[in-house]
């Protein structure tokens, strides 16, 4: 695991994130495959990532920067035009918000949560 140590500097894209499959009861399309690292607990800093194919999620309160990748997020609940990712977007999400998530190439974002 990473630590986020002070005056200490760790560059996203070296994080390294161990994927897993998606559960099938999130999947929409594909076999995507998503990771997280935690670099600071007690901050809830840390860094995801999600292999192109889309699945369903349920948020969490967070903010984050998409450090690479291309992706849409759909918000099923409630009901917002979807938004694009590409590297430098920020984006805060708030718990209980239904999502959807297309990525087609491989996104990874520092998140704030």
């Amino acid at each position: 695991m990473t630590e986020l140590d002070a005056g200490v500097v760790v560059t996203a894209a070296d994080v390294e994130v161990t994927l897993t499959p998606v559960p099938t009861a999130q999947v929409v399309s594909g076999s995507p495959a998503t990771g997280s690292v935690d670099l600071d607990e007690d901050m809830g800093i840390g860094v995801w990532e999600m292999t192109p194919g889309a699945m369903s999620d349920t948020e969490i309160d967070e903010v984050f920067v998409v450090v690479a990748g291309d992706a849409t997020v759909e918000f099923v609940d409630p009901a917002l035009p979807a938004i694009g990712l590409t590297p430098g977007a920020i984006v805060r999400l708030e718990a209980g918000m239904r999502t959807v998530w297309t990525v087609r190439e491989t996104l990874r974002k520092v998140y704030l949560a």
